[in-house]
């Protein structure tokens, strides 16, 4: 059985940051791809960051570039998400994913909230 679980959502003023923190059990973990996904209220779910088990190869959307940095630590089994420079469009829930390519995402965690107060 493949668990996922989020930590580190929260309530921070914009401007500031939170490292969201992915642990993964269950799988191969240092061959999977990681995925961090958000979705707001009434919005639909959008990819944030990904990144693939060796943590050469990682992508971003436009929206999050200079801001987001997702990486790893595969010795802990846990892929991280530092955002820095929070906007309240941030505001949302953080899901992070695994599969095993470049797209796929095969399984979910249970998700932590981002708040940031304008």
């Amino acid at each position: 059985q493949v668990q996922l679980v989020e930590s580190g959502g929260g309530l921070v003023q914009a401007g500031g940051s939170l490292r969201l923190s992915c642990a993964v059990s269950g799988r191969t973990f240092s061959t999977s791809v990681v995925h961090w996904f958000r979705q707001a209220p009434g919005k639909e779910r959008e990819l944030v960051a990904r990144i693939r088990g060796t943590g050469r190869n990682t992508y971003y959307r436009d929206s999050v570039k200079g801001r987001f940095t997702i990486s790893r630590d595969n010795a802990k089994n846990t892929v991280y998400l530092q955002m820095n420079d929070l906007k309240p469009e941030d505001t949302a829930v953080y899901y992070c994913a695994a599969g095993a390519s470049w797209t796929l995402s095969e399984y979910w965690g249970q998700g932590t909230q981002v708040t940031v107060s304008s």
